[in-house]
């Protein structure tokens, strides 16, 4: 069996408690908060969005029950769209460098600031 090549990483541009709408999958249409980002595999985790069953065996140890637990699964970055606080529209990200110099990303719809 021959190695596998690298694959390729694109850089991610959401972050942590952005809200984001699904744009494709089984949740199309839902919005939710960006719980975790995985940049190593280009996926996301969305509060509320993609849930799968896990089943676990219950551990005494630590006090853990045993059962199936539905908890959200990552979901490819690709499939998401960041929601403008400002205009409420699903956007694309753009980028802009202020006055202070901050590089802050920007709503291509109403140029609004998505960074706090």
């Amino acid at each position: 069996m021959g190695a596998t090549a690298p694959r390729e990483r694109t850089r991610i541009n959401l972050k942590k408690n952005d809200t984001v709408t699904v744009v494709s999958g089984r949740d199309a249409g839902k919005q939710g908060k960006v719980l975790k980002v995985i940049p190593e595999k280009n996926r996301v985790i969305v509060q509320g969005v993609g849930f799968v069953k896990k089943h676990t065996r219950p551990n005494p140890q630590r006090n853990i029950k045993g059962g199936i637990a539905e908890r959200e699964a990552a979901i490819h970055a690709s499939n998401v769209m960041i929601v403008c606080g400002e205009c409420s529209k699903r956007t694309r990200i753009g980028h802009k460098v202020l006055g202070d110099g901050r590089k802050v990303r920007v709503c291509r719809h109403c140029e609004g600031v998505l960074d706090k």
